[in-house]
C-alpha cells in the first residue's frame, strides 16, 4: 500500500481540482477513441469483402490514411497555433463527423467509403495536437503529467472497447452502426462549440515573459530534436508487435487466449499509465529511455520463447515500455521546446508516423523472411535487438551532437 499511497493520493487531490472543460475534454478523450474504433478496425473487411477492393488496393489506401493520420499532426499544430485552440477542434470535429456520415453511401460506392477514411484520417491530425494543448492550456508543470496521463488512458479505454462494442453490429448492421458514430461525433462536436475560448497559446519563451517575434515561425522551427528522434524509434519497434503478435500468438495459443492478452495489455495500459505519470515525470530522461527500451526489449525476447506464459510476459512488458516511452517523450518535447503545446504535439504525431510507417514497410518482409529461415521467433530476437542498440546509436549521435539529455539530464 505504501508504494501505491501515495500515487492515488495525488490522483483524487489532481482530479478533485479538474476545470468542468477538462472533465468534458477527458470525456471526450474516451468517446471519441470508442466511436471511432467501433469502425476503422473493421475497414479492410468493408473495403476488401463488401465492396470487392483488391487486397493490394486496400492496404495502399490504409498506409496512407494512417500516415495522413499520424504525419498531418505537424499541420495540425501549425493550424492550430494559427487560429486557435477551441476553433482547430471544432474543424477537426466537423471534418471528422462528416467522414463517418460518407462511410454510409459508402457501405455501396467504394469511393464515399476512400472519401470518408480520409476525411477521418484528416480530423484525427487536426484534432488530437489542438486536444491535448487546450487541455494543459496555462496548467502548472507539476499538473502537466496528471492530465496527459488521464486522457492517454481514457484514450487507450476507447480504443480497446470501441472494437469490442461494434463487433455483433458491424457486418449486421452496418448502417445503423455508422449512423450512431455519425450521431456521437455530432453530438461531441456540439460539446466542443461550448467550450470557452482559450487565451494566447504561449510558447515557452513568451511563458518567461520574453517578447515573441512578430513574424510567424515555420512549422518545423522549435523541433525537440531528441524527443522526436526518440519518438521514431520507440513507434519503430513497438509497431512490430502492433502489427504481427496476433500473426505470430494466435496459431501458437488460441483466439480467446490472444483476446485475454489484448484484455490484460489494455488494463495495465490504462491503469499503470495513471499510477505511475507522477514517477515517470520526475525519471532523468536518461534513465527512463533504458527502462523503456529495456522493457521492449525483454518483451520482445521474452516472445520468442512462444508458450502461453512468454506471449503474456512479453506482451505485459512491452506494455510497460510503451507507457514509459510515449510518455516520457511527449513530456519532454513539451520542456526541451520553445514552440506553443499544439506545435510540440504536432511534431511528435509526425515522429509517431514517420517510425509506423518505417515499421511497417521493415516488419512484412522481416516477418517472412524469418519464417522462412528458421521460424518466426527468430524476428522477435532480431526485433528485441534493436530495442538494445537503438538507444545506443541514439547516446552516441546525441553526445556527438553536443546535445545533454540522454547522457543524465534529468526532468
Amino acid at each position: 500500500m505504501t508504494l501505491l499511497g501515495k500515487p492515488r493520493g495525488r490522483l483524487r487531490s489532481g482530479f478533485a481540482r479538474l476545470t468542468g472543460p477538462q472533465r468534458f475534454l477527458l470525456a471526450g478523450s474516451f468517446l471519441i477513441p470508442l466511436g471511432s474504433f467501433a469502425v476503422l478496425p473493421f475497414m479492410s473487411v468493408l473495403l476488401h469483402e463488401r465492396l470487392g477492393m483488391g487486397l493490394g488496393t486496400v492496404g495502399v489506401v490504409l498506409a496512407v490514411a494512417s500516415l495522413v493520420q499520424f504525419s498531418g499532426g505537424a499541420v495540425g499544430g501549425a493550424v492550430a497555433e494559427r487560429i486557435g485552440l477551441r476553433r482547430t477542434m471544432l474543424l477537426a470535429l466537423v471534418i471528422r463527423t462528416a467522414g463517418f456520415g460518407c462511410f454510409l453511401p459508402g457501405l455501396r460506392h467504394p469511393a464515399a467509403a476512400v472519401l470518408a477514411l480520409f476525411l477521418v484520417s484528416v480530423g484525427a491530425a487536426l484534432y488530437l495536437p489542438a486536444n491535448k494543448a487546450y487541455l494543459i492550456h496555462e496548467v502548472d508543470e507539476e499538473r502537466r503529467p496528471l492530465l496527459l496521463s488521464a486522457s492517454g488512458s481514457a484514450l487507450n479505454a476507447g480504443i480497446a472497447l470501441g472494437p469490442l462494442a461494434a463487433a455483433p453490429f458491424v457486418l449486421s448492421a452496418s448502417a445503423g452502426l455508422f449512423a450512431a458514430v455519425t450521431v456521437l461525433f455530432a453530438v461531441i462536436t456540439a460539446g466542443h462549440a461550448l467550450l470557452p475560448a482559450e487565451g494566447p497559446e504561449r510558447g515557452r519563451s513568451d511563458r518567461a515573459g520574453q517578447e515573441q517575434p512578430a513574424h510567424r515561425e515555420s512549422a518545423f522551427a522549435g523541433l525537440a530534436v531528441l524527443p522526436f528522434a526518440t519518438t521514431v524509434l520507440s513507434l519503430y519497434v513497438f509497431m512490430f508487435f502492433q502489427h504481427y503478435l496476433a500473426l505470430y500468438a494466435v496459431p501458437r495459443t488460441s483466439t480467446t487466449y490472444y483476446g485475454l492478452v489484448l484484455a490484460l495489455y489494455a488494463f495495465l495500459l490504462v491503469v499503470a499509465q495513471l499510477l505511475l505519470a507522477d514517477r515517470i515525470a520526475r525519471l532523468p530522461y536518461a534513465r527512463a529511455l533504458w527502462i523503456g527500451f529495456g522493457a521492449m526489449a525483454a518483451g520482445m525476447a521474452m516472445l520468442a520463447v512462444g508458450s502461453h506464459a512468454a506471449i503474456l510476459a512479453g506482451a505485459l512488458l512491452v506494455c510497460v515500455g510503451e507507457i514509459v516511452l510515449f510518455f516520457k517523450n511527449d513530456l519532454e518535447a513539451l520542456a526541451r521546446s520553445r514552440r506553443a503545446p499544439a506545435v510540440v504535439f504536432g511534431h511528435q504525431r509526425l515522429a509517431a508516423g514517420i517510425g509506423a510507417f518505417v515499421s511497417g514497410v521493415a516488419g512484412g518482409e522481416g516477418y517472412q523472411l524469418a519464417e522462412r529461415t528458421g521460424g518466426a521467433g527468430q524476428f522477435w530476437v532480431a526485433v528485441a535487438a534493436q530495442c538494445v542498440l537503438l538507444p545506443l546509436l541514439l547516446r552516441r549521435w546525441s553526445r556527438g551532437s553536443g546535445r545533454s539529455a540522454v547522457t543524465g539530464r534529468g526532468r
